[in-house]
Order: structure tokens, then C-alpha cells, then sequence
């Protein structure tokens, strides 16, 4: 016990010289020079998809270890135990129910990247358990939930990170920077797209639960339903009772990043148009939907969403660009073009890392580069580029979006904290119904 208490303190107080991230720096270089004083040990809990992208970017940062793996699907532990030793030459455990990792204090860091509806719930247990927390977008499932674990880390002092990667990219950065030195102008407007060719996800069938999934423990926070053959595992996302749609799904990796470059928290106006208009079938949210959030100091955002058609700007399924008085600028994961208001191209800058922009499993160096700061935030102290707290604010607005959408008016909002004002029927979505004994608490 002296001998573990003296390494996580270690960990806590130690500092680390650094030379810091630099422009066109690959992740591989910067895990060079960023010598750890003391090893990170992870728990990653959600390993069919985006959890192999985590074990990939943790695996590439210096002096981590990845000492337990989580899932309800029996078939993909023994995988991913194989996977981290391959990495590491050391196997980790392999362990079904989140709950039993919590008391384990080898653990320092838990990485989450399970279904939407376990997000915050899971970070929140996890910090009041000791532990530091990356968690995947988005943060929560509801704006309620959201509210309790931004307080969680208030109350716990944890670091805690929401994986909106692109925050952590060099040229993004650069690109912020340069709109802050008014490249072009005052900015005051920006638009971001995501478009893909989802197919039908069909009209379900309630039928036996699959004897490699824990269907039960799979719900966790959310009320029980009947297990259908068009749930698991990723068309979830399509329901009300774990999912979040495209909006969340996609849209606040490009929400978070608009609201960055106009430099605004929380709207004062929401607005959404759309719909499920290209198949007919158990799909609960929209294929299509142009969201606007309008905020103080005459700026405004919107998103467009394409579910079923792949249809691209800038030959970019996904990207936002930012407009203001001097220019443009377009920006993605691969980089960033600024145009005068002629069109003339002034700057560019692409990133100098393969940043997995459309590709959900593979780690990219923008993870990479996002798990970094994480384990630095950690180890130092150092800023996180996407803190729980703002996290929460990107995360916010596409859960506006879908209230706005679902109830088919414009929301005024409380730009003090993101409260919905003088609609008490689109109020009552701001948190949601928990299965008895899984609500979450500060």
C-alpha cells in the first residue's frame, strides 16, 4: 500500500519539462519528448469501436499502460487483450461490469467510449471513485447529466476530458489563432456540415438476447427495453433511449469547433428544420436537419446534417467554415484554407498527421495528440484543450438542436447557463427517466 500510495503521488506532484507541442509536430515526435516521470494506468471501457482508437493513441503515449479492458460483449475481451499486449508485451484484464474496476487503485485513468447513454454516468462514477476520466462526445446523454458531472469535477477535482479531438490539432489551433489575429476580420458567422450514405436500419425484431452480450448491464442507466435485432451495436444511436442522432453523434465535433473559432458560450436562440426523410423505419431522430444557434454580440452558428446523402462541400463530408469581415476560412481535421472576400486563397496550413477524419475505429494523431494533453493534465497540470466544463457548452447545443427539432419552435435560451426560458414542455427534456438505483448524483 506505501509502495502504490508513493506512485500516485507521484504522479499527482511530479513535474515534467517540456518543450510543448509545436506546429507540424507529428504525435510520434511528441511522445518523444515528453518523457513521462511516472506511468499512467488506464482502464478503457468500450472496446468494439472508437475503444480501439483509444487503445491505439494511449498505447503511443510514453509511460502508460493500459491494465484493464471493459465490455459486455465476451467476444471482443479477449481481442483487446490482445491487442494491448501485442502494444505492450503485458495482457491486461479483461472485465465485464464497469463497477467492478472502480475500487481497483492500480487504475489512475478510465477512457470511455461506450454507448451515449452510459458517458456521463460512468465518468461520474469514476471520478467519485478517485479516477481520472477521458470521456468520448458526447459528455452526456442530457443536459441534466451534464450540468452533475461538470459539477462532479468541480467537487472532485479531477481532470476530466471530452474527446473532441480537433482542439488538440495543430493547424486547428493555428487557425484560431490566426482568426483571433484578425486574418479575416470580425467573425460572425460560421456553418459546419456532416454528410454520409447511412442505409436503413429497418423495422426491428424483438428476439433472444445474444449469448455473448450482457443485455442487461448493456442498459445500465437507461429504462429497460426488450432487446431487438437492430439495437446493438451501433444503431443505437438512432433511439431516444441511448442515442443522441447525428447531431451529437457527429455535429459537436464541428459545433465545438465554431463556437471556438467565434469565441461564444451559450446561445440566446435555437432553432431546426428537418427530419427522417429518407427511409421509413425505426429511426427515432433525423437523417436530415439544419440547426442555427444564435448568441450575443450578433454572431451566429449552424450546422447541416446528412445522414442518407453523402453529397460534399469543399469534397469534405464533414468541415465548418468561418466567416468574418476580411475572409474565410475553411478548417477540417486535415487542415485549414483562408480566402479574402475576392476568394483569393491567403494562408493554408494541413495538418501533419494522419487525423482520421471520417474513420470511427483508427486512432489518428489527432487522439493522439488530445490523449497527450489528457495525460499531461494529469501528470503537470497542464491546460486541457476541451475541459468537461467547455465540453459541456459544445455538447449543449446539439442537444438544443434536437429539443428545438422535436418540438417544432425556436427555444430562447439563458446565455448565463444554457437554460431553456418559457417552454416548460421543451424544459421537461432536460433531463431524462433512469432505471431505479442507476441516477446519477454530485
Amino acid at each position: 500500500m506505501v509502495k502504490e500510495k508513493s506512485r500516485r503521488d507521484f504522479i499527482k506532484k511530479s513535474a515534467l519539462g517540456t518543450a510543448g507541442l509545436t506546429l507540424g509536430m507529428t504525435a510520434s515526435s511528441y511522445a518523444r519528448i515528453l518523457g513521462a516521470n511516472d506511468r499512467i494506468n488506464f482502464a478503457v471501457v468500450g472496446i468494439n469501436s472508437r475503444g480501439k482508437a483509444l487503445i491505439s493513441s494511449i498505447s503511443d503515449v510514453k509511460d502508460t499502460a493500459i491494465t484493464t479492458v471493459c465490455d459486455v460483449d465476451s467476444r471482443v475481451i479477449e481481442e483487446a487483450t490482445e491487442n494491448v499486449n501485442k502494444r505492450s508485451g503485458k495482457k491486461p484484464k479483461g472485465v465485464k461490469d464497469f463497477r467492478n474496476i472502480l475500487g481497483d487503485s492500480d487504475i489512475d485513468a478510465i477512457a470511455i467510449a461506450t454507448p451515449d447513454h452510459w458517458h456521463a454516468p460512468m465518468a461520474i462514477m469514476g471520478a467519485k471513485a478517485g479516477k481520472h476520466i477521458y470521456v468520448e462526445k458526447p459528455c452526456c446523454h442530457n443536459p441534466g447529466e451534464g450540468e452533475i458531472l461538470v459539477a462532479v469535477q468541480k467537487k472532485y477535482d479531477k481532470v476530466i476530458q471530452m474527446g473532441n479531438q480537433q482542439r488538440s490539432g495543430p493547424a486547428s489551433q493555428q487557425a484560431i489563432q490566426d482568426i483571433r489575429d484578425g486574418l479575416i476580420g470580425d467573425v460572425y458567422f460560421a456553418k459546419c456540415w456532416y454528410s454520409n450514405n447511412r442505409g436503413s436500419i429497418g423495422h426491428g425484431k424483438e428476439t433472444a438476447v445474444p449469448d455473448w452480450l450482457d443485455w442487461e448491464l448493456w442498459q445500465g442507466p437507461a429504462p429497460r427495453k426488450k432487446f431487438h435485432d437492430n439495437y446493438v451495436h451501433y444503431d443505437w444511436h438512432w433511439f431516444w433511449n441511448w442515442g443522441t442522432g447525428e447531431i451529437n453523434n457527429n455535429g459537436t465535433h464541428e459545433l465545438d469547433v465554431c463556437r471556438w473559432a467565434l469565441g461564444v458560450d451559450y446561445p440566446t436562440k435555437v432553432t431546426s428544420s428537418g427530419g427522417r426523410f429518407h427511409f421509413d423505419d425505426d429511426w427515432q431522430f433525423y437523417d436530415t436537419q439544419v440547426a442555427s444557434f444564435e448568441f450575443e454580440g450578433g454572431k451566429m452558428i449552424t450546422w447541416e446534417g446528412r445522414s442518407c446523402n453523402g453529397h460534399q462541400f469543399f469534397d469534405r463530408g464533414r468541415g465548418a467554415t468561418i466567416h468574418g469581415t476580411e475572409g474565410t476560412i475553411m478548417m477540417d481535421r486535415g487542415g485549414y484554407f483562408a480566402y479574402d472576400l475576392k476568394g483569393n486563397l491567403i494562408k493554408e496550413m494541413k495538418e501533419q498527421t494522419d487525423s482520421g477524419t471520417m474513420d470511427l475505429v483508427g486512432g489518428g494523431g489527432l487522439t493522439t495528440f488530445h490523449m497527450h494533453n489528457f495525460c499531461n493534465g494529469i501528470r503537470v497540470g497542464e491546460e486541457l484543450n476541451a475541459p468537461v466544463s467547455d465540453g459541456y457548452i459544445s455538447n449543449l447545443m446539439p442537444h438544443l438542436g434536437n429539443i428545438a427539432q422535436k418540438y417544432g419552435r425556436s427555444l430562447d435560451i439563458n446565455p448565463l447557463n444554457g437554460h431553456i426560458m418559457g417552454d416548460q414542455e421543451a424544459a421537461s427534456m432536460w433531463s431524462r427517466d433512469y432505471e431505479y438505483g442507476w441516477e446519477p448524483t454530485v
